[in-house]
């Protein structure tokens, strides 16, 4: 039987949610409701989604401090798509770095929704099937650095704080998923950035650049990412949770 995509609507207006999800179910997905965040965590918590629509502008918690908490726990991986009333670009950015995947501006058609909706599940599925994203853990660590997922920011073997901006820590995270394996720019580039890659560098390679040097990766030694001539990139060192056994 073929997957039929899952999409959890989360938006404390009656009329908005139920009319997506209305929409969503008559074009083949399944589309279930959450009122606010306990609700979404809830449903989260019992049933499998593919991505989930999340209004910014809700009383209590609003969408960008559920997307960033979203992204620190065991719900990581789910792709999140951002409703926002505001048309203002530092709001876009911000959900962005918030770990969105992507974001539609109030008022929006329904028809805009389901086609982005349905590009971030096509981008999240992007990588090769056999590739796994790692288990939710606070630290992750490889070579003499561990990443911190929930303040994103490096360590080093002396606890040194080096801060990384939401590109930068988005395309560690994409690595540290899938070490030692070739990921081609186009993919790179999708899943860190998506469609709004004009905010952030247009170019896979100045992104990488520019995380090499967060990572004190000399070009020419490549300990780390190294470049795979006409393929794109690979994270070369192993990649460990602090504390688990072995």
């Amino acid at each position: 039987m073929d997957h039929i995509d899952n999409i959890l609507v989360v938006d404390d207006d009656r009329d908005i949610r139920t009319g997506v999800v209305d929409y969503l179910r008559k074009n083949g997905l399944r589309a279930s409701a959450a009122v606010d965040g306990r609700d979404m965590f809830a449903q989260l918590d019992s049933s499998a989604f593919d991505l989930v629509v999340l209004d910014i502008m809700m009383p209590g918690d609003d969408g960008l401090t559920l997307c960033r908490t979203l992204r620190a726990g065991k719900h990581r991986a789910v792709p999140v798509v951002l409703l926002t009333a505001r048309d203002d670009e530092t709001d876009r950015i911000i959900g962005l770095e918030m770990g969105a995947d992507d974001y539609v501006t109030k008022p929006f058609s329904p028809r805009e929704l389901l086609a982005r909706i349905k590009s971030v599940i096509r981008r999240t599925r992007m990588l090769p099937p056999n590739l796994r994203v790692t288990e939710a853990a606070n630290l992750l660590a490889f070579g003499r650095w561990r990443l911190d997922t929930t303040a994103r920011h490096l360590l080093d073997e002396h606890d040194t704080i080096v801060p990384l901006s939401g590109a930068e820590f988005r395309l560690l995270r994409v690595f540290l998923d899938h070490p030692q394996r070739v990921l081609t720019r186009d993919q790179l580039l999708n899943l860190t950035q998506g469609r709004d890659a004009e905010l952030f560098d247009r170019s896979i390679d100045l992104l990488v650049s520019r995380l090499r040097n967060r990572l004190s990766d000399n070009a020419k030694d490549q300990a780390y990412i190294k470049t795979v001539r006409s393929e794109g990139y690979v994270f070369s060192m192993a990649v460990t949770v602090p504390g688990d056994a072995a």
